[in-house]
């Protein structure tokens, strides 16, 4: 079903958050090269950097709306933290976490340039919901917590629009999760921050239902090859020329720059507009 206009995401601190310069763009937008400068966009971003964000890029009134919670599955027992509508939201953002991470990560207001506090106030300010979960691994067991976890809030917000974003290796439990057979159904977009590539998903329910995917890589990136990532996003297009996919690249960016320079609510609100659900 296509978005309505109340889905879409209203401005939240988009001056601050923006990206920098374009170096070059591809038409709509598939394709970006960004301007990333560490001088600019860390050390005059943060007042400790990579330790604590400015505070004019943060709103912390939002913790008023997160919960620490425990949530008891078959799957077995899901710590994560929840930030907005826990019923009746109308759109679920996950965020899942790297190698050495934890759901901490996600919600931490004042690393990664404050972006983690703009997403929690972006879901917030409209009646969304946002999940920063623990889970076990990377592997099955990591990915049916989750996707017990997604269908618990997911029955509790029916229509909801759920977006699962992953930093680095978290990337794992995206694929997996667009690979299986029920979460494949139920998820209506993937956003990939400086992670990996999964051949696999071509095969999968959320590709042939055309699932959007954005990627955000650094063109130094140590842990994952931006080569790779590329060749990975341009086999989507090989696959299906129009195929709601893009790519932003930040020139001399490494590991960590995606989840601190992402655009949330551009990114969101672009997803949200594609008509994925039957």
């Amino acid at each position: 079903m296509p978005a309505s206009a109340q889905a879409l995401l209203k401005p939240f601190k988009d001056d601050l958050f923006a990206y920098p310069a374009l170096l070059s763009a591809e038409p709509n937008n598939v394709y970006r090269v960004v301007d990333y400068r560490e001088l600019r966009d860390i050390n005059e971003r943060d007042q400790v950097p990579e330790r604590r964000v400015r505070a004019n890029y943060v709103t912390t009134g939002v913790r008023k709306v997160q919960q620490d919670l425990v949530l008891k599955t078959d799957a077995g027992t899901i710590h994560h933290v929840a930030v907005g509508r826990t019923e009746s939201a109308k759109v679920i953002t996950l965020y899942l976490h790297g190698q050495g991470g934890s759901r901490k990560q996600g919600v931490d207001d004042f690393t990664f340039g404050g972006n983690f506090n703009r997403l929690k106030n972006l879901m917030a300010e409209n009646d969304g919901l946002y999940l920063s979960p623990d889970f076990t691994d990377f592997g099955d067991k990591g990915a049916t917590e989750l996707a017990s976890l997604i269908g618990h809030y997911a029955g509790r917000s029916p229509g909801a629009r759920i977006i699962v974003a992953c930093g680095s290796m978290g990337g794992a439990l995206c694929w997996k999760l667009a690979e299986r057979k029920d979460t494949g159904a139920e998820i209506d977009g993937l956003v990939l921050l400086g992670s990996l590539w999964d051949e696999g998903f071509l095969a999968s329910s959320a590709f042939k239902r055309r699932v959007p995917v954005f990627f955000g890589q650094g063109s130094k990136d140590p842990v994952f090859p931006i080569e790779k990532q590329e060749a990975f996003f341009r086999s989507i297009l090989a696959r299906s020329k129009d195929y709601p996919t893009r790519f932003v690249r930040f020139e001399t960016g490494t590991h960590g720059t995606p989840i601190r320079m992402a655009d949330w609510r551009e990114t969101l609100n672009w997803m949200l507009a594609q008509a994925v659900r039957d």
